[in-house]
């Protein structure tokens, strides 16, 4: 991760103050545990103190909460506060029928647009899925995991539009996961699905990681609904 402490310099020359990258940083440890649900669904947000349990000043975790609340993750209400949003299972239909589509086609686009460096990045995180150790990882670890090998893919499409959108729904997809991976009996197996999808991406073969892709999503909310 960038050094939060010091400005990130962009493309034109300018640079993200120190209180923006503070914020951006908040933001991702605040989503973090939102996703995980480490902040239970429906819990009040005191930003005093989550600011105190982070090591961050009220300002940046006040700018990641305004930022949280675009992505669905917090809700705010007048006079009333700040609260993780619930998890509603009842939307995994619609978020399935959208990760349908651009799941998939992020699959194909990265097949075709990935840098080398980037193709050499699949392939390692390929090699690092087929060796998990199924009794050894966690499953906090393993979803962080699955987290990661959909962000690669996101990232290499080179398309930053379709990027966020696509971890926008990923996370969403994810808390609905996290309410019911208790009861998921293998988990690690789950995961391992993804070393032939990064490994077609990685041969620049789009025709393959689009089925593939399309298959694990399909798969993902089958399971989901035969646990709940």
């Amino acid at each position: 991760m960038t050094d939060v402490l010091a400005p990130v310099v962009l493309t034109s020359g300018s640079a993200i103050s120190p209180v923006t990258s503070l914020a951006y940083a908040a933001y991702e440890r605040i989503r973090d545990r939102l996703i995980m649900l480490d902040i239970r669904p429906g819990e009040p947000i005191n930003d005093g103190r989550l600011a105190d349990s982070l090591g961050f000043g009220r300002t940046p975790v006040r700018e990641a909460l305004k930022r949280l609340e675009t992505d669905h993750l917090v809700v705010s209400y007048p006079r009333r506060g700040t609260f993780a949003t619930p998890v509603d299972v009842t939307e995994l239909g619609a978020i399935s029928d959208l990760r349908e589509q651009l799941e998939p086609f992020a699959a194909g686009r990265a097949a075709t647009a990935a840098t080398d460096a980037m193709r050499a990045e699949l392939r390692a995180m390929a090699e690092r899925v087929r060796g998990l150790d199924a009794v050894g990882d966690d499953r906090p670890t393993l979803m962080r995991l699955d987290m990661s090998v959909h962000r690669m893919i996101y990232r290499a499409t080179g398309n930053k539009h379709l990027e966020d959108v696509l971890i926008r729904y990923d996370n969403l997809a994810t808390r609905i996961w996290c309410l019911v991976v208790d009861k998921v009996p293998d988990l690690a197996s789950h995961i391992c699905e993804h070393a032939q999808l990064l490994d077609a991406i990685a041969d620049g073969d789009a025709e393959r990681a689009e089925r593939l892709t399309r298959e694990h999503v399909d798969s993902f909310a089958t399971e989901i609904r035969r646990v709940l």
